[in-house]
């Protein structure tokens, strides 16, 4: 008799948790609210453009084939990908330009023709980056923090007596700038708090381990854009024999005194021997769970930051610019100041633009580009954001006409938005944040939710709500670290 499991959301790690279950031979049915796959991970059209409407980085995509290869299938044939040779344009607003190249000796060069700081600087930090990772962060990325047989193992306890040589107790900005010898540089490394949606002035700077991948290991791009992960995942699950049921939204997780009995939706009821939430783990307790209370420590933990995006065709090509561009603030403490502290926008913010049609020509008419441009925002606490938006594009304009030296508004063919409000309706993300919880103190690695509760049989979760955290590649390590939790219980 086939052991049934139920995956609540569609997401990366949902779906690769799933994969992961179907492969080793339980029943697995995915529940989505949408009409259609991904959470984040999908993609908009308008007027000739084709945009990826959320995440637009792509590391560790070993991470990605491990799922394809527990399934016994060649990744190959489901998505394909390629190394780029400069994972971002950086421009300042005095007119300093960088190429931050992925093989760290060209990176070097860079930093000391544009910036006049010795190349070994740069190639001594980013070793460092790499001996973070490596011997702590890689220890605690792949295994359950919560679980009392994760703390015995040898690794783990290595981990332990080296994390803190590793600026734990420094923030990001502290390690920074007692490591790099220019602001300029010091500004451009602290920009890795936001892959986890935190601020560089707070978070610990253990997690300057993130330019690792990007310089060390490389950055990639799908071929056909971001949104081929979502459509490999969904082939992958279907040709497994997952069901997927969309347009379903649960409306209860369903228990009795010995744990998860299954789910009700749409009306019906769903029996289950295990339930995966890959729904924000707030909501799931929130909505799904109506005689639980959101636990205590979710309700305190500060958020992660969000995003206001604005997806505009543009009417120009641009040679100066790649697949990633940052244009930064000129005051970027100031700017962490308002997102964490003043719950509000910056006047002058930082901003990052994803041009995919560099490499996948056919994301816009010819002549054109697909500018993906994204600020760093608040959570939703209530802002007005219909004023936020029109005065952010305003700014977001006067900053790239200034540095472009192009007036950028009449170049603006076509528009459509995303702020925290409809980031929380569409995927269900709590506050509209990006990354669950922030990572802005030393322990918040450990205060994240677990990928299972003790207090209820069956139920697991997975998601960039949950331990390890946001981003495509820790979204699947977490699937990874469900997937095994469920082996263990069901063998």
């Amino acid at each position: 008799m086939s052991v049934k499991a139920i995956v609540i959301g569609s997401g990366v790690a949902g779906m690769a948790t799933a994969a992961r279950l179907q492969a080793k031979g339980y029943e697995t049915t995915v529940f989505e609210a949408n009409p259609y796959p991904g959470g984040k991970l999908t993609e908009i059209e308008s007027r000739g453009y084709r945009f990826d409407a959320g995440p637009s980085l792509f590391t560790l995509p070993e991470l990605l084939d491990d799922v394809f290869h527990v399934a016994r299938k060649n990744p190959r044939n489901y998505y394909d990908y390629e190394k780029l040779d400069v994972a971002c344009h950086y421009f300042y607003e005095d007119g300093t330009q960088l190429k931050s190249y992925t093989d760290a000796k060209k990176f070097g060069k860079e930093i000391e023709q544009v910036l006049g700081v010795n190349a070994q600087t740069v190639i001594d930090y980013l070793k460092k980056s790499k001996i973070i990772y490596e011997e702590v962060g890689l220890i605690f990325l792949n295994h359950s923090l919560h679980k009392a047989s994760t703390w015995l193992t040898k690794d783990v306890i290595k981990a332990l007596l080296k994390i803190y040589k590793y600026d734990i107790h420094k923030s990001m900005n502290q390690a920074n700038e007692a490591g790099l010898s220019h602001p300029k540089l010091v500004q451009l490394f602290n920009r890795y708090a936001t892959y986890n949606g935190s601020n560089p002035y707070k978070a610990p700077g253990i997690l300057n381990s993130i330019p690792h991948l990007e310089h060390n290991i490389g950055t990639f791009f799908p071929k056909g854009g971001m949104h081929t992960i979502t459509n490999a995942l969904v082939k992958l699950n279907l040709d497994l024999g997952v069901e997927f049921k969309y347009e379903s939204t649960v409306d209860e997780i369903v228990l009795d005194r010995m744990g998860v009995k299954g789910v009700k939706s749409n009306g019906g009821f769903t029996s289950a021997d295990c339930v995966i939430s890959n729904m924000d783990v707030y909501h799931t307790y929130d909505k799904l769970l109506p005689t639980y209370k959101v636990p205590r420590q979710i309700r305190k933990q500060e958020r992660s930051s969000s995003a206001l995006i604005y997806y505009w065709g543009i009417k120009k090509e641009f040679k100066e610019l790649g697949l990633h561009n940052i244009f930064f603030s000129e005051n970027y403490a100031s700017e962490f100041d308002h997102l964490f502290n003043k719950k509000e926008l910056y006047h002058d913010p930082t901003v990052y633009i994803n041009i995919t049609s560099k490499l996948n020509h056919t994301d816009a008419p010819a002549g054109s580009e697909n500018w993906f441009v994204m600020v760093n925002a608040p959570c939703n606490e209530g802002q007005d954001w219909a004023s936020i938006k029109v005065s952010t594009r305003k700014a977001i304009i006067s900053k790239l006409s200034r540095i472009l030296k192009t007036d950028i508004e009449p170049l603006i063919e076509t528009q459509e938005v995303l702020e925290p409000l409809t980031i929380e309706s569409k995927t269900s993300s709590y506050k509209g944040s990006l990354y669950g919880t922030s990572s802005n103190s030393k322990l918040a690695a450990f205060l994240r939710h677990p990928n299972f509760t003790s207090k209820i049989k069956g139920l697991y979760f997975c998601g960039g709500s949950v331990h390890p955290g946001g981003g495509i590649p820790l979204c699947l390590l977490s699937g990874k670290i469900v997937a095994n939790l469920v082996y263990q219980i069901s063998n």
